[in-house]
Parts: structure tokens; C-alpha cells; sequence
């Protein structure tokens, strides 16, 4: 979840087209969005057809397949690679390294190589990439593979890993529409995400309780072949969003959009409210063992610390995309964004495991504010650059979380758990109010006229 700094202000304030409701001609052409979106809530904020609406359509069950697979494939082969790099080394720097390395390079990969999921058909995309992790993983179950081989290769197919999935996410708009099915479409892929964590490290180990870690890791293979199968049988080819359009390098492409989306007030806005509660509700997650031991308690209590927080996320998704409307799901989106790591400041006095626990759900059910954030973010980037926009997204919260886990860390070296975990409450919270003013700021005009009618508070409900 990255940052970047607000354009400079000062004189006349610049003309923010979203909120005129009407094109700015000296906006670069590929920001000028809709005024209107496309595929939308039906009158009234109509409830939500839910999900199984989502898994009535083709194509997505095939995405949703796959999805599963290659997500399973990751995370075993994530847990085989950790324990076959220290069973070679006795070391636990380089143990640790491989679980670094699974985030450090999405950075890069998001940046440098997001033009792809512009640049080139969808379908083709997303089965080269699950066959590039299908080789990557080969090579690591090859005998002779060093231990520095098996690090590259991890960065590699975590380099892949953002475009991967920014394209999938761009794909769904055209496989669902941009309105409530997508938003539910990518509600049950995030929630599939984390079900799998807690699942395939379940997984992971008994199988690595039966099999060598390169046994587990030839399974994984297996797992991201028969996802580019799916992918490749289930979908439609689609022609690329940029049609060849652009006519520059590849590099020059994802830098040239990662500058427009940034660049652009409302869409860098909503990448903020993306990237920032992650980035501080990692720390309990990242110092749950040295709390559990400050506060004294075994094993098992820190396997309901680690569970806690995923347990509530599913839970507060599942209900916000079945039982409320889109409507109503798009004006709880900054209360809980602003509000959702408060729970975090129960830490400061120091709780018990119990008192921790629910602490830790419901700073994951805060993350429903997700399920219309999504829906305004497809609004506000236009098509030939969704692609883009969406590698950055995945590339930019994976990062940060990396960077909020370092940095509550290296705060612990210093400070006690339960005060750093209770500071990222606070200084998380501050932030988002400050973000949540700005997305405020930037709302599209027609939306606030339209939640004026409807007798709403315009700044609860834009977007």
C-alpha cells in the first residue's frame, strides 16, 4: 500500500473534472472518465442480487476455479520452500527470507511490468503467467537447484505475481460488468484468499508431514497447470485494452500509466484508502508470537491470535455482500475505513487472549469497507488504463503490508507490543481521517447530487 505526495496547491485551485461533472480539456485524454457509470445499482439501490448471481455466470466459475488452485499452489509451495530452504542451510535468516521474498518484489514486478495487463489480451496473459509459476516451481524441485536459485526463483514468481492478478481484476469487469456483480465477484475472490491462508498452511502441513518439501512443491506444479487450463478453456479471448494503441516500450507504458493514475487526484485518493488500513493492521498480526510470549501464554492461544483477524474479515464480507444493498454498502465505506482500526487501541491495556481475540475481528470486519470501495475505483479509471491501475493497486498493498510488518517490528525492538500494536490504532487512524477528508473532497458531482435527493449525507455516501 504505497503513498505519494498531493499536487502542489496554491492561487486558483485546479479544476477537478469529476467533481464539475464534466471533462477538463486539459486532462490527459485516457483520465477523462465517464460522468455516468456504466452497469450500476438499479433504481433505488436495489438489494444486491448476491452471490449466487456471480456463480451463475460461465466465465467467472472457471476465474474462481483457478483462482483456488494456483492460490493453494502458492501458499503450499510457499511453506515446502521455507522449510527445504532451511533443511539445506540450518538458518534462519534465509527461512525467513523466503517469506520476505514473496513480497518485496511485487513492487517491481506491479511497476515495471504492468503495461502487460493492458498491452496484451487478458486470457493470454493470465495463462502465460500461470505458466511461468508452473516452470518456476519445476526448476525449484530440480535436486541440483542452489539454494540462491531457489531465492531468484521465488522473487520471480512473486514479480509475476501483480500482474497476475491486476489483469484478472481488470478481466472480471468485462466478464461481469462493472457494477454490483463485480463487486461481488471480486468480494468472493478476496474471500477465497483468505480462507486459503488459513487453510493451505493447514494443508501445507500435513502434507509436509507425508511428503518431502519437494514432493509438496512438484503438488504445486500440478496446481498452477490445471489453473492456466481452466483459465484457458473457461474464458473468452478478449482483444487487449490497448488495442496497440500505445506504440511505445513495454516499460515506458507501465511507468506512463502508473504516472496517470497517480497523478490523477480522485483515482490516487481511493488507491490511499486501499493501501493504508492494511499497512497498519498488520502489526498484531506481525507481533502476534512476541505478544503472546510478553503476555505469557502458549501455542494455541496464539493460533487464535493469528485466526482472529481473518475470521472476522470473511464474516463482515460475507454479510455486507449478501445482505446489504449497493447502496448501502457504498455509504459504510469510509465510516468503517475511519473507524475500522480503532479496536487496534484495545492493545494499550495490555488484553487478555479473549479480550485480543475480538479486538482482532472486528479490525477485520472493518475491511468490508472494501466491497464499495471497488465499485468506485472501477469508476473512476477508465477502461485502457483498468489493467494498469489495478497491477499498481495489488503491487502497492502488497508492499506496504510488507513495509507496516517491518516497520511494527523494528517499533517492538524499542517499545512494548502492546503499546506499538495500540500506536498503529491511533497514528492508522489518524491518517485515514485525513484520507477519508480527501476522498470526501474529490466525490464526482453526480454522485452527491443524486445522495442529496435520496436524503443521504453526501459525504457518507460519495464516492
Amino acid at each position: 500500500m504505497p503513498r505519494d505526495t498531493e499536487p502542489p496547491t496554491g492561487g486558483h485551485p485546479p479544476r477537478d473534472p469529476e467533481r464539475a461533472g464534466s471533462p477538463d480539456p486539459s486532462e490527459p485524454a485516457a483520465l477523462r472518465a465517464p460522468a455516468v457509470p456504466v452497469h450500476g445499482p438499479g433504481p433505488g439501490g436495489a438489494p444486491s442480487r448476491g452471490y449466487r448471481a456471480v456463480f451463475a455466470v460461465v466465465e467467472f466459475r472457471a476465474v474462481f476455479a483457478a483462482h483456488l488452485l494456483s492460490l493453494l499452489g502458492v501458499v503450499v509451495s510457499e511453506l515446502a520452500l521455507t522449510v527445504l530452504v532451511y533443511d539445506l542451510t540450518d538458518s534462519p535468516l534465509l527461512s525467513a527470507l523466503t517469506f520476505a521474498l514473496g513480497m518485496l518484489p511485487y513492487l517491481v514486478g506491479g511497476t515495471l511490468f504492468a503495461g502487460i495487463a493492458d498491452r496484451y489480451p487478458a486470457r493470454r496473459v493470465l495463462v502465460t503467467c500461470d505458466l511461468i509459476c508452473a516452470a518456476c516451481v519445476a526448476v525449484m524441485v530440480l535436486p541440483g537447484t542452489p539454494v540462491a536459485g531457489l531465492l531468484l526463483l521465488r522473487c520471480l514468481v512473486a514479480a509475476v505475481s501483480p500482474v497476475f492478478t491486476g489483469t484478472r481484476m481488470a478481466a472480471l469487469t468485462d466478464i461481469l460488468g462493472e457494477g454490483d456483480l463485480f463487486v461481488l465477484g471480486r468480494s468472493l475472490l478476496r474471500i477465497v484468499s483468505q480462507s486459503a491462508l488459513l487453510a493451505g498452511f493447514g494443508v501445507g502441513g500435513l502434507l509436509l508431514a507425508v511428503v518431502s518439501p519437494r514432493g509438496a512443491i512438484t503438488i504445486t506444479v500440478v496446481t498452477f497447470l490445471c489453473s492456466a487450463a481452466l483459465l484457458r478453456i473457461g474464458t473468452r479471448d478478449r482483444p487487449a485494452r490497448t488495442m496497440g494503441k500505445g506504440g511505445g516500450t513495454l516499460l515506458g507504458e507501465s511507468l506512463a500509466g502508473a504516472r496517470l493514475v497517480l497523478g490523477h487526484r480522485r483515482i490516487r485518493a481511493l488507491l490511499l484508502l486501499f493501501w493504508l488500513p492494511p499497512a497498519f493492521v498488520v502489526a498484531p498480526e506481525a507481533l502476534a508470537a512476541p505478544y503472546a510470549d510478553e503476555i505469557g501464554v502458549g501455542s494455541a492461544a496464539l493460533g487464535l491470535l493469528m485466526c482472529a483477524m481473518p475470521v472476522g474479515s470473511i464474516a463482515a464480507e460475507l454479510y455486507t455482500g449478501a445482505a446489504l444493498s449497493p447502496r448501502t454498502r457504498s455509504r459504510v465505506v469510509l465510516p468503517l475505513a475511519a473507524a475500522g482500526l480503532l479496536p487496534l487501541v484495545l492493545y494499550g491495556f495490555r488484553p487478555p487472549v479473549a479480550l485480543a481475540a475480538v479486538a482482532l475481528v472486528l479490525a477485520g470486519a472493518g475491511s468490508a469497507y472494501v466491497i464499495g470501495l471497488d465499485q468506485w475505483f472501477v469508476e473512476a479509471v477508465p477502461d485502457e488504463l483498468r489493467g494498469r491501475a489495478m497491477t499498481l493497486l495489488t503491487a502497492g498493498l502488497m508492499t506496504l503490508q510488507g513495509v507496516g510488518m517491518a516497520l511494527a517490528g523494528l517499533a517492538a525492538e524499542f517499545f512494548p507490543v502492546h503499546q506499538v500494536v495500540a500506536g498503529a490504532g491511533v497514528v492508522g487512524t489518524l491518517c485515514l481521517l485525513v484520507l477519508v477528508a480527501e476522498v470526501r473532497r474529490t466525490a464526482p458531482a453526480h454522485r452527491i447530487r443524486t445522495e442529496v435527493r435520496d436524503g443521504a449525507d453526501q459525504h457518507m455516501t460519495s464516492g
